[in-house]
């Protein structure tokens, strides 16, 4: 699948695109096979430490991670992709699926941003104290999470549902045509976020998105994460993409070309380099990631 025309215009004149039925059930199953896999070797390892006292093992993937984490917040630390660097993701990052689709905005020599993330946006009820703001992302650009090295490097977002995030479940926000005036001064104001002052006064769309479409986001697209209301975990990942050679705004962390017409030989399909790579990373002891 490629995008159209059309829709390629629609990005570079809004900001932002949501593109249906990308993905099949079988692209997704994999992953989401994995995640639970993952969500499955926590629970019994909590299980056979006294931490919980229920596997709810035969819960759906929709609701078994905030059954257990409500019995032990712990089994959700460090449940990200970086965290548990399982090969399904790496394999689904570089898919040509997906791939195709960042080629019509990047162009073909594509490397993947170490900005990536899997998030459980667990229903509203069982969030539990301290949890607002993993309920009600606030405003921000993508930016913000960057270095200002990469301020020049045309950085975009891809985000995609596991489920369908719908104004029940917790989608996202946008503000359309914001991104053309660039970078908005954030604070840190329980995470990070947009200056209010400087909000802008436009309308706001809600970006409903269902179980194998896309949303693509320009990096200065002002967004935000709504309360999920339902009763199942609004699953979704976010990866980021830029060209081969431009600053990440990451450069601790490893980023790696996926696709390359100039030099096929440089992407990287071993997933136990990559494994290495981020294994390897020493992160400096309270070096924030952030512009705030």
């Amino acid at each position: 699948m490629r995008l159209t025309m059309e829709q390629v215009i629609r990005y570079q004149t809004e900001g932002y695109l949501i593109v249906p039925d990308v993905f099949s059930e079988a692209d997704l199953q994999p992953v989401i096979d994995e995640l639970s896999a993952e969500i499955d070797a926590r629970a019994r390892k909590a299980y056979a430490e006294g931490k919980i006292t229920e596997l709810h093992e035969h819960e759906p993937f929709e609701k078994r991670f905030t059954l257990l984490c409500e019995q032990s917040r712990e089994i959700g630390r460090g449940f990200d992709i970086n965290g548990y660097l399982g090969e399904a993701m790496f394999r689904f990052m570089s898919g040509k699926g997906l791939l195709d689709l960042v080629e019509c905005l990047l162009g073909t020599e594509i490397t993947c941003n170490p900005i990536q993330h899997v998030r459980a946006k667990h229903p509203a009820k069982s969030a539990g104290e301290g949890n607002d703001y993993f309920q009600n992302v606030p405003w921000h650009q993508d930016c913000a999470v960057t270095s200002p090295d990469s301020d020049a490097s045309e950085i975009i977002t891809f985000w995609l549902p596991l489920v369908d995030a719908t104004a029940e479940t917790g989608c996202m926000e946008v503000m359309p045509y914001v991104f053309k005036q660039g970078y908005l001064n954030h604070r840190s104001e329980g995470g990070t976020t947009i200056v209010p002052e400087l909000l802008p006064n436009v309308k706001q769309v809600l970006a409903e998105c269902r179980k194998g479409g896309l949303v693509i986001m320009n990096k200065y697209t002002p967004h935000r994460g709504i309360s999920n209301r339902s009763d199942i975990i609004r699953w979704s990942i976010d990866l980021r993409y830029h060209k081969t050679g431009a600053p990440s705004g990451r450069s601790h962390h490893p980023s790696f070309p996926v696709r390359s017409a100039l030099d096929p030989g440089s992407e990287l399909t071993d997933v136990t380099e990559w494994r290495r790579m981020w294994r390897e990373v020493k992160e400096e002891k309270g070096k924030s990631l952030h512009r705030v």
